[in-house]
Order: structure tokens, then C-alpha cells, then sequence
């Protein structure tokens, strides 16, 4: 008889997530890339997410150095990439990234487009594209990181108007520069650099790049499921399909070149960690954390139930499924915060943690406070609490 898988404790899977998500004080990160790479890739869908999330999980550093990753150093980088949703990931693991998620939305974003053209009838082809993409590279070499509208303005074909859906209920006009530089951005050939305003703007200027070095896409697969059951585990084959938004034949190739093991849990199921990666694991020090919207520790999980009590759902993500700004004490999400007009931080909590954790939680405004400064931040997902919290 085969022994019994070992357990793994709800408390030991929280104490995971401070420790690993570098959320613990003890173990937050020296670098920007190293925070990222803590749990493999940064929601980067609302500017804002970026920098917050990396602020959590690190040991020192302000906006500045958030920024001189992304445009200076480029160590930090942005990639259309898991579930068709924008992160950044290190410089390091940005060609698996790419060969694991990106080309593919890369080929159906082309695709896609080129059916538009053709269905519009206005003799628009994949040689009318290829120029059109070419017509912009040579621009940003010209004239140096653009936004959108500064592309337009240099490229006439990007000004050009298309319509979709000809003859039908949801016919409209649309111009193609911004499905253009999109496409371009998931092939690789440009990236965004800084933006215009402060690191809360989505305002980007691109930059002409170099597609990532190509790696076979089983063995990116094989990469990135290794990080993210080191950074997630325990956790199941419908988390992972559901954080990267790849099929289960392609989850379950991965994971079979992986070689995970297999742990219970404390509800009687099953899940998988990293190979070997089943050690207790030993509380860090108490602490407490105030998330973005979208932050990793929130959107890991197909099911969040060993850190989210359910009740508190509803208040905390939007329609869509987006988790809205959190507040967490050692490893559990116990309430939400937002900033007001005014600047200041507030919170609620949902439930009881007790004294000790409203003390931290106070100081961990404080900081956050600090840090944001002048700046203003408004989710681009509102959920019903930070609604509340605003109003």
C-alpha cells in the first residue's frame, strides 16, 4: 500500500504566500525583477499595479527605482502574454513568457486582424500590414519612442479607417493603429517605454525593439509551471490552466516535465508543489500587507479559498472576476482599502482579526501613504468596496 500524500495546512500554505510573494518583512526583495519574479509575473493591465505590487515585496525603494527598471535598465519588461492579459516579468524569464504565451496570441492577434481587413473591402492585405508595420519601426527609428497618436500623426496608413462587422447589428468604424501596435507589441518588435505623465499613466511611448531569443514552447511551458508551482503550490491543474489560460493537454505536458508531487490538503483533496517541495513550512513573523487590484497574491488561484473567506467576495471583486484592492494579515485577505481625492488611505476590515492585526494594518497604511505621495490612484476595476471607501 502506497503511503499517504503529505499535508499541507492551510496555515502552512498562508505561511507559504508571505514567504514566497516576499509579503513577509523578512523576505522582501532587493530588486524589482527578483519581487517579479517572486511570483513570476506582475499584473501590469492598470499602470498603477506594477508599481504597487512591487512596492509590497520590497525590502527599500521608491517610484524611481520602479521606473528604472522598466525604462532604463529594462530589466523589468511588459508582455501580452497569460490569458491574453498584460504582465511584467523579469528580462530573464521574458522568452519563456513569450514562447509559452505570446506568440500564440501573437499568431491569432495577426490573424484576426487580417480578417478584418479582408472582410472591410477595401483591398487591405497582409502586404498592405507588413508595410504598414514597417512604415512604423522606421518612425520610432526616426524619431524615437512615440506614443500612439504621435505614430499616427507620422505613419498615414495608421490613420487609415476599417470597418468590422459590414452590414451587421454591431457594424462600426474603427482605425487600425491601435490594433497595428498591438500586434507589433505581441511579436516582439516594439515595447513599452515611459509613459507620458507619472508612473500612474498608461500613456506609453513605444519603443523599436528585438523579438525575444526563441525558446521551444513545450520546454517555456515546463519553465513557467515550474516557477508557479514554487511561487503557488499547492495548487491544481485547473489553477494553472486557469492562471495561464492554456489548454489542459498543454497544463498537463508541462507538469509531466515538471514532475511535481502530490500533497492533501486539509478539505481532503488533492494538490500539487514543486518536486520535493513538501517540507512543513514555518511561520514567518506576523504580517500585514495593503495589495492593488490585480496584485499576484489575489489573482493566482483558480480557487482562493484557503486565504479569501467567501462571504467576502462580492465586496471584493468586480463583475468580471477582477480582485479590487485587499488588506491582508499573515497570508489572509481580512478587507479592503482605497485612497481617496484627499490622499488619504482607508480601510475596512471584513471580519475580526483582532488588535495586533488593526496596529499593523495602521502602520502599513502609513507607509503605503508615504510612498504614493502626490499621486492619485483609482483602480481601472472599481469593486463594490472601494466604491464605499471613496465615497
Amino acid at each position: 500500500m502506497s503511503p499517504s500524500p503529505p499535508l499541507v495546512t492551510t496555515a502552512e500554505r498562508r505561511h507559504r504566500l508571505g514567504r514566497r510573494h516576499r509579503l513577509a518583512p523578512s523576505a522582501r526583495a532587493a530588486t524589482v525583477a527578483e519581487a517579479a519574479d517572486s511570483v513570476v509575473a506582475l499584473h501590469a493591465t492598470d499602470a498603477a499595479t506594477i508599481f504597487l505590487s512591487a512596492r509590497a515585496r520590497l525590502a527599500e525603494g521608491d517610484p524611481d527605482l520602479i521606473e528604472q527598471a522598466l525604462y532604463e535598465d529594462v530589466s523589468l519588461v511588459r508582455l501580452l502574454s497569460m490569458r491574453n492579459t498584460l504582465f511584467a516579468v523579469s528580462a530573464e524569464l521574458a522568452p519563456f513568457v513569450d514562447a509559452s504565451s505570446a506568440r500564440a496570441i501573437a499568431v491569432k492577434e495577426r490573424r484576426t486582424l487580417l480578417k478584418h481587413l479582408d472582410e472591410d473591402g477595401q483591398g487591405l492585405d497582409a502586404q498592405w500590414l507588413a508595410q504598414a508595420e514597417a512604415a512604423a519601426l522606421n518612425a520610432l527609428d526616426v524619431h524615437g519612442p512615440a506614443t500612439g497618436s504621435q505614430l499616427s500623426a507620422a505613419v498615414p496608413a495608421l490613420r487609415q479607417k476599417i470597418t468590422i462587422g459590414r452590414g451587421k447589428k454591431y457594424e462600426t468604424e474603427t482605425g487600425v493603429a491601435t490594433r497595428v501596435i498591438r500586434l507589433l507589441a505581441a511579436d516582439g518588435r516594439i515595447r513599452r517605454g515611459r509613459p507620458r505623465g507619472s508612473w500612474t499613466s498608461s500613456q506609453y511611448r513605444w519603443v523599436h525593439t528585438e523579438p525575444w531569443p526563441a525558446v521551444p514552447a513545450a520546454e517555456a511551458r515546463a519553465e513557467i509551471a515550474g516557477r508557479w508551482l514554487h511561487a503557488y503550490g499547492p495548487a491544481t491543474e485547473a489553477d494553472l490552466k486557469w492562471w495561464t489560460g492554456w489548454t489542459f493537454t498543454d497544463v498537463r505536458t508541462a507538469l509531466a516535465a515538471v514532475g511535481p508531487d502530490q500533497v492533501r490538503l486539509e478539505d481532503g483533496s488533492t494538490a500539487l508543489v514543486g518536486p520535493g517541495d513538501t517540507a512543513p513550512e514555518p511561520a514567518p513573523e506576523p504580517w500585514a500587507a495593503l495589495l492593488p487590484g490585480l496584485d499576484p497574491a489575489g489573482m493566482g488561484w483558480a480557487d482562493r479559498g484557503f486565504h479569501l473567506d467567501p462571504a467576502h467576495k462580492s465586496a471584493l471583486f468586480d463583475y468580471a472576476g477582477n480582485i479590487g484592492p485587499t488588506v491582508w494579515w499573515n497570508g489572509e485577505i481580512v478587507g479592503g482599502w482605497a485612497q481617496r481625492s484627499d490622499g488619504e488611505i482607508v480601510w475596512r476590515l471584513l471580519g475580526g482579526p483582532g488588535r495586533a492585526a488593526e496596529e499593523a494594518i495602521t502602520v502599513e497604511a502609513a507607509r503605503l501613504a508615504a510612498w504614493v505621495g502626490e499621486a492619485r490612484i483609482t483602480p481601472r476595476f472599481r469593486t463594490p468596496l472601494e466604491r464605499e471607501l471613496v465615497a
